[in-house]
């Protein structure tokens, strides 16, 4: 696949942008729900750093990076004064270091022990990290998560680790061409998000339900998410480097 020039990216953006925001505007009202209960966050992975700070100067507020390498390739060059940067990636402990200071919140926290080496780094740093737990909702092996019936005792764990604050639950659910099937793992994880904040933890403020993308937001905007995490409904078709 050829890879499509500046200009040619930017364009599909500023033709998607106002198209997708309409999408999550009318999912949002069709649920009974304010258009403003939910954030769009764009999902940069592959996306060129030019092509990044042109959505945030067509008024992209929120992005999300996977990787830890390509975030730092970026982030000096990010218009970060314009725009919250956050983790969405699978993150193994060892990478956690380069994220201190550099995002506003880790969405993928999917084991306790992640999160007691975020908790080590902001303890050093004298700061603190927002998280989101991970959970593993539809039970795939090849995903990261906590499965469901461990999530409150993950929560209950995490959330008394220092320099650490619980702000929600994040999930990416199976595949599914079945939209009631979709409903369900989403339906599930809205579930799990209010039970939990019924139970008023300290440090714990469920803000916000990260879940959702290109293929599905409206079904999970539908089943109650705060946040959908957009990458090619955006910028277009990932085109990846060739090596």
């Amino acid at each position: 696949m050829m890879e499509k020039s500046f200009d040619e990216r930017c364009a599909a953006f500023d033709e998607n942008y106002p198209r997708v925001l309409e999408q999550i505007a009318q999912a949002a009202v069709q649920a009974g729900r304010r258009p403003e209960e939910v954030t769009l966050l764009a999902a940069t992975k592959t996306v060129p750093l030019e092509v990044v700070n042109h959505a945030i100067s067509r008024g992209l507020s929120c992005i999300g990076e996977n990787r830890v390498q390509e975030l730092l390739e970026k982030y000096d060059g990010l218009d970060r004064a314009h725009c919250d940067v956050q983790f969405i990636g699978q993150l193994q402990t060892n990478k956690v270091k380069y994220l201190m200071g550099k995002v506003s919140c880790i969405q993928s926290v999917g084991s306790v022990r992640l999160a007691r080496e975020i908790s080590r780094l902001c303890q050093r740093e004298n700061t603190t990290m927002k998280v989101l737990i991970e959970v593993n909702i539809g039970r795939e092996e090849s995903k990261g998560g906590v499965l469901p019936e461990a999530l409150l005792e993950v929560v209950d764990e995490v959330r008394q680790l220092p320099g650490i604050q619980v702000e929600g639950l994040m999930a990416i659910p199976p595949i599914c061409e079945d939209v009631k099937k979709l409903r369900g793992y989403f339906s599930a994880m809205r579930q799990s998000y209010v039970d939990i904040a019924a139970k008023k933890l300290d440090n714990v403020s469920m803000n916000c339900l990260s879940m959702g993308m290109s293929s599905d937001f409206p079904e999970a905007i539908a089943c109650g998410a705060t946040m959908v995490r957009v990458g090619s409904s955006l910028f277009g078709k990932r085109v990846y480097p060739q090596h």
